[in-house]
């Protein structure tokens, strides 16, 4: 996709957004007309209904405080595009697409196929992954051993090859930016890579390079180690008890 194309996709899921949430409220006024009409056409005074209903539109009101605070969120929600129709979002803790908005709740397809119904009521902590531009996070571990800038050196160039082919150069946005060791960690030194990309490519552009990467040291001998354990066998009173070899017989595999 270019990024025209990126932009009119964005346009039509905010349309789409819109034009559900408008249709649901036109809903309810059409209903209400409906009732109001009807009840003039059979002779039945508004006006007493209409006082009767404002009096216990106020208890209700107390006792239905959720179900406004939900549907005032879902307005707010709408009018200032937070979320649209498409989006990958997580909302205090759980991720999914949206699928429908109301001015009640937002319904949620999560990875593995469940359906989640958030209400707008609810939503405190909202984290949109889809808006505008996503960011490809990749953290890579190498040997203590290994040349540090080598290896950087290695990871740039296999994302600067990733962002030069067709299938993935419409989808990469910028430069890849190396950011340098990330971590020293307890087996591994954690090197950091991030490259802009279309909102939503980040999962399948991390695992593409990943793959890549993986193959790339493989080639040049670049170690990526694994958790390491060191067994003792005794430990004497001034902790200098020597590491406990394991060896293989000769001649085995």
């Amino acid at each position: 996709r270019t990024r025209t194309s990126k932009r009119s996709a964005d346009e039509v899921k905010r349309i789409e957004t819109s034009f559900r949430l408008i249709r649901f409220v036109s809903r309810l006024v059409v209903w209400a007309l409906a009732v109001t009409i009807s009840l003039s056409i059979l002779g039945i005074s508004v006006a007493p209904i209409l006082t009767t209903a404002g009096v216990s539109g106020i208890a209700v009101g107390f006792a239905a405080q959720s179900l406004i605070k939900d549907y005032f969120s879902g307005l707010v929600l709408l009018l200032e595009g937070q979320l649209r129709i498409g989006d990958i979002v997580d909302i205090g803790g759980v991720a999914g697409q949206v699928e429908e908005m109301t001015l009640r709740y937002v319904r949620l397809r999560q990875l593995n196929g469940d359906v989640v119904y958030v209400p707008n009521g609810a939503i405190t902590n909202l984290t949109n992954k889809t808006t505008d531009y996503s960011m490809a996070v990749i953290d890579v571990g190498v040997a203590y051993r290994e040349n540090l800038q080598e290896a950087l050196n290695v990871m740039e160039s296999v994302a600067r090859e990733l962002a030069s082919e067709t299938t993935w150069s419409t989808r990469i946005l910028a430069e890849p930016e190396v950011f340098g060791v990330e971590t020293l960690g307890d087996s591994s030194v954690i090197l950091r890579l991030r490259l802009k990309v279309l909102p939503g490519e980040q999962w399948s552009i991390r695992r593409e390079y990943l793959h890549r990467i993986k193959q790339r040291f493989d080639e040049l001998g670049i170690e990526i180690p694994y958790p390491h354990l060191t067994l003792y066998a005794g430990q004497d009173k001034d902790g200098k008890a020597p590491a406990f070899r394991i060896e293989a017989p000769a001649g085995a595999q």
